[in-house]
């Protein structure tokens, strides 16, 4: 999504990303057969992970991975394609709305209903279960332009309702979380990089933001049917202006998450007890990608040069930083610190 959407490009960065969606793709196959596998050896264990007050908190990942395709499908495959793949992508949208909101509704259901969680506890991970059915609103940024106008309008307006009903979650989802910093100071530091998940509600909801803004007058005009307004096209004009406004705020509160989520991992890997990876680590990428592409965003609406040159350095160094973490990954499971009994969410059984 970054390399597809970074503003200075070279020849071959298409190529690249080619591969990296081919790559996406491959990983995602093997990581749902090898966890249906797992459930079908152990049947009993698919309860408990949906259940477990930790473990339940990567199931929105599988559906953050969903979104992550279909929005490379759209950067990559729909300029390349027929009409099919527009028509296709239409309905994936769709369904992939209604599955989320289900997901939003019903993992939280689970959580407030199982076994009680304290303050103390608290993560950014809790606004997980909520992220996938927000992406929504970054997905119909980028397919709403591809659309015809009487379906692109209803995916941007979708969009914009459940971008919003993310966002609220998450903020008010904030305030546990900084009494939780405030009252019992900050997590362990091999979960620290978790602290990069509070970055993304308000990237993600600023890039849509921007990104519906800046097509809405192909389509609004084509689908206005108001017949006081001698000028609709007015309307995405002015949206367009609170959408900017809008973002650039976001993006102060993006940032400050991400200052202070740097500085105490900084922290925690110079401490004594130092740090071991974990699967939060992955935080350190997802997060920043909605932080980089809004920041490009914003560099494109105000014109800015030296704006998209940071969203290019941003670019550069979250492409080191995935290449990093993946490392890490991999040494991890070859040295049994992960994936090993013990050493996940059963580490306390």
């Amino acid at each position: 999504m970054v390399l597809g959407q970074t503003p200075h490009r070279f020849r071959g960065l298409n190529t690249i990303g080619d591969i990296i969606v081919i790559l996406d793709l491959v990983l995602f196959i093997c990581f749902c057969a090898i966890i249906a596998t797992r459930f079908a050896l152990f049947p009993r264990t698919i309860r408990k992970s949906l259940s477990h007050p930790t473990e339940s908190l990567f199931f929105p990942t599988f559906w953050i991975s969903i979104v992550n395709i279909l929005s490379q499908i759209q950067i990559y495959g729909v300029p390349k394609c027929g009409p099919w793949l527009v028509v296709t992508m239409r309905i994936l949208f769709w369904m992939y709305a209604a599955c989320t909101f289900c997901v939003a509704v019903g993992q939280y259901f689970f959580l407030f209903t199982g076994k009680p969680l304290t303050i103390q506890s608290m993560t950014p991970a809790w606004i997980l279960p909520v992220f996938p059915i927000m992406l929504c609103g970054t997905l119909a940024s980028l397919m709403g332009k591809s659309q015809p106008s009487p379906h692109g309008l209803p995916i941007m307006v979708a969009g914009i309702t459940f971008q919003g009903l993310g966002i609220l979650i998450a903020t008010f989802m904030y305030g546990a979380y900084l009494r939780r910093l405030m009252t019992d100071g900050l997590p362990s530091p091999n979960t620290r990089p978790g602290m990069f998940i509070a970055v993304g509600p308000p990237s993600f909801t600023g890039l849509a933001l921007l990104g519906i803004s800046a097509d809405l007058h192909l389509i609004y005009p084509a689908s206005s049917t108001i017949s006081n307004i001698t000028h609709p096209e007015i309307i995405a004009d002015v949206f367009r202006i609170i959408a900017l406004s809008t973002a650039i705020f976001l993006w102060a509160t993006a940032f400050w998450f991400f200052s202070i989520a740097l500085v105490s991992v900084i922290h925690g890997a110079f401490s004594k007890e130092g740090m071991s990876f974990h699967l939060v680590w992955w935080a350190f990428v997802f997060p920043n990608v909605g932080f980089t592409i809004c920041t490009i965003k914003i560099g494109e609406a105000l014109m800015s040069e030296g704006v998209k040159w940071v969203g290019s350095v941003m670019t550069v160094m979250l492409v080191v930083v995935w290449l990093f973490v993946g490392f890490a990954h991999i040494r991890a499971v070859y040295k049994r610190e992960i994936l090993w009994p013990g050493k996940d969410e059963d580490h306390d059984q």
